[in-house]
């Protein structure tokens, strides 16, 4: 049963100049089950100051760090039920240690971390404390997501022979962080994204996406990482050539140099009697395409979808949803968490992706990095 009260966030980053941090907010509170009442929204007290206060919330609540905000909010007896991390990678590891150490839950932006060895560490904190830690892979919100993830399981398709997924943006076709942009600075800086630019920042999405959908693990790939941009020091190209679990081969594009892109995620799936076909970009239809018969076009919040993509529709058939729905999708997944793991300890739903996703997106970076050096293939 769901608490009498909403459930109290902390925003850890998301200050002047953030995209993602007005996202988490009101994705957060769509359902009304959350509400953001605390935050240390920079590293400079001043502008988290003024970032909480553009976000409404008591002055008094708006910290300097997050130390600061840990500290704080434990002594309250009104304090944060979760943190949300929305800062630069490098930061995530900390964050997350330092809150699930204070016996506080997590909800992570992606990826999880900084580098690989990171997330093993993380991983080592997480199952010590025990508690729930989530992790916004935004595009397994979607309905139409879930369907598809369904009709796979289900077999409606068949085997699964082969999947090709991409993301392809072009925001960075240009030396953008050089004119001080804040996303392209910080995502361009090795040492704050990690090792991993594109590969890391969107690459991960498509990978989880495939995983996702499909239920099905990489077990081996090829990566070739390109840095197209003269001087750019992280990839901003990515190919990857995969091996599926169930012996299917797949294909994984990913690019933030692909000129006239927007957010140009798309997934096909071909299975031995069907296939999917699915875009981030008209979310709400689902393409069923047999060898005989007919295609079929699946709309959201239609009744003959599959439970788990019913049980997520908030609109009747016709109302397009889109991000934000799909993000407040995963805050309400981690709000029923949170309150069934203090009531009964329950497990973290299938559906939410967590802290097995974390370490896969990140080992995902590190083998396609290392076939990079090569050219080879590696085991996953």
């Amino acid at each position: 049963m769901a608490e009498s009260r909403k459930l109290r966030m902390g925003m850890v980053g998301g200050g002047p100049g953030a995209f993602i941090g007005a996202v988490h907010r009101v994705a957060a509170e769509l359902d009304g089950r959350i509400e953001m009442v605390a935050g240390a929204f920079s590293s400079s007290p001043e502008k988290s100051k003024a970032a909480g206060a553009s976000y409404r919330i008591d002055p008094a609540r708006a910290y300097g760090s997050y130390d600061e905000m840990i500290a704080k909010e434990k002594q309250r007896e009104d304090g944060i039920d979760f943190i949300v991390i929305a800062t630069p990678n490098s930061t995530h590891l900390p964050i997350a240690k330092a809150a699930l150490e204070a016996g506080i839950p997590v909800m992570s932006d992606k990826p999880a971390t900084a580098t690989y060895d990171e997330v093993l560490e993380l991983e080592k904190v997480v199952m010590k404390a025990g508690l729930p830690y989530g992790l916004t892979h935004t595009y397994a919100g979607y309905a139409l997501v879930r369907d598809a993830r369904a009709l796979c399981a289900a077999g409606e398709i068949g085997p699964i022979r082969k999947v090709v997924v991409e993301y392809l943006q072009g925001w960075l076709s240009d030396k953008l962080e050089e004119t001080g942009q804040k996303q392209a600075s910080w995502r361009a800086d090795p040492k704050i994204s990690g090792p991993g630019g594109c590969i890391g920042d969107i690459g991960t999405h498509a990978f989880h996406l495939l995983e996702y959908i499909t239920g099905l693990d990489v077990t081996a790939l090829q990566g070739t990482l390109r840095s197209v941009v003269e001087g750019r020091r992280v990839d901003d190209d990515c190919t990857a050539l995969l091996k599926l679990s169930n012996g299917a081969q797949g294909i994984l594009l990913a690019s933030q140099i692909a000129a006239g892109e927007g957010n140009g995620i798309r997934i096909r799936v071909y299975g031995e009697k069907a296939s999917l076909h699915w875009q981030q970009e008209n979310p709400n239809t689902l393409l069923l395409r047999r060898n005989t018969g007919p295609d079929e076009t699946r709309h959201a919040s239609a009744g003959y979808l599959s439970a788990d993509a019913r049980a997520v529709a908030r609109l009747p058939g016709g109302h397009p949803e889109g991000y934000f729905e799909a993000f407040a999708v995963l805050y309400r997944e981690f709000a029923d968490w949170l309150e069934a793991w203090r009531a009964t300890k329950a497990e973290a739903p299938a559906t939410l992706p967590g802290i097995r996703a974390a370490v896969r997106g990140m080992r995902f970076i590190d083998r396609a990095i290392e076939s990079n050096k090569t050219g080879n293939w590696v085991e996953f």
